[in-house]
């Protein structure tokens, strides 16, 4: 189930309120500046601080690789808030 393109748009990390990378094949959001995972639960990001997981260094940096490999954009340019 994909993400609302106009709801992506607008959805920010709870915590450092930054751009989010989607992963509609594992079906969460990625904040890489704190390497902490969203999960989307039926079709609902769960933007909850203390849901979200932790990412160790190498998970992040098979994410970031995944990110540059399938050209994925960050849910907001950050210059433009």
């Amino acid at each position: 189930m994909s993400l609302d393109p106009l709801l992506l748009e607008i959805l920010a990390c709870p915590q450092d309120k930054g751009p989010l990378y989607y992963f509609p094949d594992g079906e969460f959001l990625y904040n890489p500046r704190l390497r902490r995972r969203y999960l989307v639960r039926d079709g609902i990001p769960v933007m909850l601080v203390d849901e979200a997981e932790n990412v160790d260094a190498s998970e992040h940096e098979r994410l970031m690789q995944e990110v540059s490999a399938k050209n994925l954009r960050p849910t907001f340019d950050q210059g433009s808030r």
